[in-house]
């Protein structure tokens, strides 16, 4: 019970002993401690506010190409998956039907908003008759680089052709990033990008 009673008194004399202005005006230290604290919860300056906007504006500047970037590549991709699928899904049909089908992927006179139309010849026919309606590849503008026509026979072959000449690939192009979408002779589809 002493040991409190000592370090009561210690403390109490060290207060008493820290300023001269203390002891002669006890309030002033209270009174400068309560101003300090008032003055430190009063808010943020202008100053403060205003860098703290300027920071924000600078990262938001520097953030938005590379979002928007990010935005253009998946669009693409949007469009590329589409075709590959459309290309897949067209195969699968004329070895499962075991008949001849094709897929015609085009824009229009200028190569942009490209559908693709499923086409089939059944046993019988002539000629490939459209199996549906033309579905667009994106909601985008998007620009393929040639009419395609994809043709899979029911023994795995395929022939790809643009313009009635032979060739093996096209380009999906959107705001200036491009995939390369290479069909094989056995249907096998592989993308690149430049």
């Amino acid at each position: 019970m002493a040991l409190p009673l000592l370090l009561t008194t210690i403390t109490m004399t060290l207060i008493a002993n820290s300023s001269n202005s203390s002891r002669h005006r006890p309030g002033l230290v209270a009174f400068a401690v309560k101003r300090h604290r008032n003055t430190l919860s009063a808010g943020f300056t202008m100053i403060e506010l205003a860098m703290v906007v300027l920071i924000a504006a600078v990262i938001s500047a520097m953030a938005i190409p590379i979002v928007s970037a990010g935005i253009n590549q998946y669009r693409l991709r949007s469009a590329v998956a589409n075709a590959t699928w459309a290309i897949q899904s067209t195969r699968f049909q004329a070895l499962e039907e075991s008949y001849p089908f094709q897929v015609t992927i085009a824009g229009n006179g200028s190569g942009q908003n490209p559908t693709y139309q499923i086409a089939s010849e059944p046993p019988g026919n002539v000629s490939y008759g459209n199996i549906g309606t033309a579905i667009p590849l994106s909601a985008e503008t998007v620009t393929i680089s040639e009419p395609t026509v994809i043709q899979f026979k029911p023994n795995g072959t395929v022939t790809v052709t643009q313009n009635g000449a032979a060739a093996t690939s096209f380009q999906i192009v959107y705001l200036g990033y491009s995939n390369t979408v290479t069909v094989s002779n056995y249907g096998n589809v592989s993308v690149t990008s430049p």
